[in-house]
């Protein structure tokens, strides 16, 4: 687990800890959520995108090609 150390200006950080905002179960949550989000923000532009210009379509043989090349390059970062 790590440890994270954050500067706040005084008034919020006086504000935040008597909302309960800076124990660690909540900051956790908060930040799990904001994760979320910008997934979420990043997947509809990538949406947006493939919308307005989409990819073209592939072949069973271009697809299997992709799927071995991933497969090998996943080998390679494990170290096999």
């Amino acid at each position: 687990m790590a440890t994270v150390q954050i500067t706040l200006p005084d008034a919020l950080a006086q504000e935040a800890t008597k909302a309960g905002l800076l124990a660690p179960d909540k900051t956790e949550r908060m930040l799990r959520e904001g994760l979320r989000a910008e997934r979420l923000e990043r997947f509809k532009a990538a949406r947006a995108v493939l919308a307005t210009e989409p990819l073209a379509p592939m072949t069973a043989e271009e697809i299997s090609a992709e799927i071995a090349a991933y497969r090998t390059e996943q080998r390679r970062a494990a170290g096999s």
